[in-house]
């Protein structure tokens, strides 16, 4: 049966003119990280995920105003929380990130267990002072008002 099929003949200097036009390309994009826009988000890494963490750490500490009041919302036990995770976090990856990244993880832990320690020991201090000058807001979803203090630990709103 004869060959009338036409065949295919790619020289090899198309092959490496398209491997060199790829790989200048692929150099174009490393080069100039693409930050993102108002709308979008950024890229899900490492950097993200502490990132993330590190935020619901700070706004237990009350780096965060309360939109509704402007006052300081103190949520230990949340805090808490979100810097075990980072804790368990930086144990599980344990030899399993960049320096930079084992790095930044430790430093940010760092920096949120010391600022535990220091609100903490202030609302300790504040409450044997005059413990009426600390508000206690009732659990989440309880009636607004409310103030019984809940048994995972309560939110505290801080005196102007």
């Amino acid at each position: 049966m004869p060959d009338d099929a036409p065949k295919l003949h790619i020289d090899a200097d198309w092959k490496e003119q398209a491997q060199a036009e790829k790989e200048k390309l692929s150099q174009k994009i490393d080069d100039s990280p693409r930050q993102p826009g108002p709308d979008e988000l950024p890229p899900a890494d490492m950097r993200a995920l502490v990132g993330s963490l590190a935020s619901q750490a700070l706004m237990g500490l009350g780096a965060y105003a309360d939109p509704q009041t402007g006052r300081a919302m103190i949520d230990l036990m949340g805090s808490r929380f979100a810097i075990d995770l980072l804790g368990v976090l930086e144990e599980k990856t344990k030899g399993n990130l960049t320096p930079e990244e084992a790095s930044e993880l430790k430093e940010v832990l760092s920096e949120l267990r010391q600022r535990f320690v220091q609100i903490a020991s202030m609302i300790q201090q504040q409450m044997a002072k005059d413990p009426s000058s600390v508000q206690f807001m009732g659990r989440p979803g309880s009636a607004p008002g409310a103030t019984d203090a809940p048994a995972a630990g309560p939110r505290l709103v801080v005196p102007d």
